[in-house]
């Protein structure tokens, strides 16, 4: 691939693809290590079709061998961040709520399977269905209801999650 040829696919494709990756990874540093080695596996590419779903494709595959190597350092870096988060003192009651709503959600996203987190996280960042289906490896007609399925999820663990909260603070108001 001519360096042009790669600028303007960085330019398209840079901030969609690290913002997926930092979803994905929930660390942005980590992401654009990640985002860096994909456009560098494109460079030695002489040619790619559908640009965007092999961006996506080979970032996904690059986060799932990154995970089976490093599962303890990513483990380690999650208690150091936890440990720094627990540090910090929230001003404000609302954005302690806030942080909780969001790690909640987090871990939500973290419960689904991952084919549904992962066709939810790239419709996130506007793939269409077709680039979703060539990224993930299925059927461009399955992906309707793989994200039907992982909203539904996604929203039903939330909920479980949210209600198991207020039953632990002895709240009277769980459902």
């Amino acid at each position: 691939m001519r360096d042009d040829e790669l600028e303007r696919l960085f330019h398209l494709y840079h901030t969609p693809l690290v913002r997926y990756l930092t979803r994905r990874l929930g660390d942005r540093d980590w992401a654009e290590e990640v985002a860096q080695e994909t456009f560098l596996r494109a460079l030695r590419q002489d040619r790619l079709t559908s640009e965007r779903s092999w961006l996506f494709a080979v970032a996904t595959n690059l986060v799932r061998d990154e995970a089976r190597k490093d599962e303890r350092r990513r483990r380690h870096l999650q208690l150091l961040a936890d440990e720094q988060r627990d540090a910090v003192v929230e001003p404000v009651v609302v954005d302690a709520e806030r942080a909780h709503e969001q790690a909640l959600a987090r871990r939500a996203v973290d419960a689904l399977a991952e084919k549904d987190r992962l066709a939810l996280l790239m419709k996130e960042e506007g793939l269409n269905y077709t680039e979703i289906a060539e990224a993930l490896g299925l059927s461009v007609g399955s992906i309707g209801t793989t994200l039907s399925r992982a909203r539904r999820r996604l929203a039903e663990t939330y909920e479980a999650m949210q209600a198991d909260g207020r039953r632990a603070a002895g709240g009277d108001d769980a459902r």
